[in-house]
């Protein structure tokens, strides 16, 4: 089998990948690249999937977390227990081979890099405005990095066009971020469109990573399901479990 497809049209020059859906083993409503096993998948063919990410990146292996949507962000030295995992939603290593990453079927993915150190991030809605970001530049910066040279990619994800809201997450959001209003834009009378990357954007600015430093590769995850594994899209479908999109970087050796 052919490595799996990689979108990589950022500026970061790591090794990295924004997998989607296609190039893996998975069958039925996994197929075919899901990368995570507590999805419901077969184990061995997620582990198959992984194995050929690594590969394609020139990893030795691919670790993540447990993500909670929490800000916390955490220092990893050797591949996470599988049967033990960590709760985090950021991860953070200067391993050479040594592969970080988060899965998202919608929100946001975002890798960082700084000389000797790259970074791996869930940014959804609820993590980003937790503090996840911020979580994740601080505990770089503890490991040696400077700030401003940080630099970002954001991946596929839930795009404004698709990113249909209700009154709850907006008061949520607004509540909490007052200017986060601009980021919102009315479709009817009671839903608005979100979109959630300026506000990543706006939070990565904060966190003082500087606005050259921050690509975007594009691509809407409900909008191109062909593509993308899309949380809102399996819902639509009536489908209760869906696969993931693996997101990763890895420190050159």
């Amino acid at each position: 089998m052919t490595a799996p497809p990689r979108q990589v049209a950022s500026a970061l020059s790591s090794p990295h990948g924004f997998f989607g859906r296609q190039g893996g083993v998975s069958e039925g409503i996994f197929a075919s690249l899901n990368g995570s096993f507590a999805s419901g998948d077969d184990k061995e063919r997620v582990g198959e999937n992984r194995r050929l990410m690594a590969a394609a990146l020139g990893a030795e292996t691919i670790t993540t977390a447990r993500q909670t949507h929490s800000s916390n962000a955490i220092f990893v030295d050797r591949p996470l227990d599988p049967s033990a995992l960590p709760e985090a939603d950021a991860l953070v290593t200067d391993v050479p081979g040594l592969a970080v990453a988060v899965l998202t079927a919608d929100c946001v993915p975002l890798l960082f890099e700084a000389p000797g150190l790259v970074a791996a991030v869930h940014a959804g809605w609820r993590g980003s405005m937790r503090g996840v970001i911020e979580s994740a530049a601080d505990l770089m910066e503890a490991c040696g990095a400077d700030r401003t040279a940080i630099s970002v990619a954001i991946g596929p994800c839930l795009r404004r066009e698709s990113f249909e809201v209700r009154h709850d997450l907006i008061d949520e959001v607004t509540e909490a971020f007052p200017n986060a209003s601009k980021f919102f834009t009315p479709l009817n009378e009671n839903q608005q469109l979100y979109d959630h990357v300026s506000f990543v954007r706006a939070q990565l600015v904060d966190a003082g990573l500087l606005e050259g430093n921050i690509s975007d590769v594009g691509g809407d995850t409900l909008a191109d399901q062909r593509r993308y594994f899309s949380y809102r899209g399996a819902s639509a479908a009536g489908e209760k479990r869906f696969g993931h999109n693996l997101s990763a970087i890895v420190r050159p050796q």
